[in-house]
């Protein structure tokens, strides 16, 4: 079994994949802050150092935050993936590099193929952007996983904040003109071992649940799932709950390249909200 090591390994999708490759049988390294500072080249270079596969779970994910300290968020995103990735060839090891649908600019009406232009709109968009390219250049036997609407027990996340308003107000408002693809992170991990265990070409892939939906959706599935009325919730514009970064319209984002690659997608986002309720919304209702 392959030695990995996995940065930020103490977030939302780094704990699950910790215990994803745990029941593989991998041996496994987590590491996080404090241990870990990313933005600290010798550092990396000595954890890293005798694995076989580095996993950069590690991010400044605060998209709203980003707008105001874009440098901050360049120096996690951008110089800290590619202080692993560099790291990462030193030791002979490859590379999975989390990224995220923000990388594209979210104004057609179809799936992005994975070769399709980056053109983030938000801060932390550039500088997840940034930090794919950093990675492929830096070590070429790397995959460049992009997920979305990511959700999971291990952190802050949007189904479970619905739950929680659910229980706490008799309606809620919801836009409904973003549309993408929840994720659990616990289907993720799973792909993301999938991909690297079946030795499947480096490049980008899209590491997202089949389907799509928009928020309003998502929210509606929340409340049935807990034996809630769905109508309870109303759809919003989004020009009706202004935030400081943009987000994309449509960022449905393809899965050619599991198909190509004979292996199997992720499954479909309302079957994982159904498989996922009991850990991710416990306690909401």
């Amino acid at each position: 079994m392959a030695r990995w090591f996995v940065a930020g390994a103490a977030g939302m999708l780094g704990q699950d994949l910790c215990t994803v490759l745990a029941q593989a049988g991998h041996e496994v390294t987590r590491a996080d802050l404090p241990g870990l500072d990313i933005l600290d080249p010798a550092q990396c270079a000595e954890q890293v150092g005798g694995h076989d596969v580095v996993v950069n779970c590690a991010a400044y994910t605060a998209v709203d935050a980003a707008e105001s300290d874009e440098a901050r968020a360049f120096a996690v995103n951008a110089v800290g993936a590619a202080n692993l990735a560099r790291a990462a060839r030193a030791a002979g090891a490859s590379m999975v590099q989390l990224s995220t649908d923000y990388v594209v600019a979210g104004e057609v009406r179809e799936p992005y193929p994975a070769d399709a232009p980056v053109a983030p709109a938000s801060a932390y968009g550039r500088t997840k952007a940034a930090g794919e390219w950093a990675v492929r250049a830096e070590c070429p036997r790397s995959w460049i996983v992009r997920t979305a609407w990511l959700y999971g027990a291990g952190g802050k996340n949007f189904p479970a904040t619905m739950g929680r308003l659910a229980a706490e107000r008799d309606r809620l408002t919801v836009v409904a003109d973003q549309v993408g693809q929840p994720t659990w992170t616990v289907d993720l991990a799973e792909g993301i071992v999938r991909i690297v265990d079946a030795g499947a070409p480096f490049g980008i892939w899209h590491g997202t649940s089949a389907g799509e939906c928009s928020w309003f959706e998502l929210a509606r599935a929340v409340l049935d799932e807990l034996g809630l009325d769905p109508e309870r919730v109303d759809p919003i514009a989004t020009q009706d709950y202004p935030l400081p970064a943009p987000r994309p319209a449509y960022s449905v984002l393809s899965h050619d390249m599991w198909d190509a690659a004979g292996l199997a997608p992720l499954p479909h986002w309302r079957d994982a909200l159904h498989r996922a309720s009991g850990t991710v919304l416990a306690g909401s209702s």
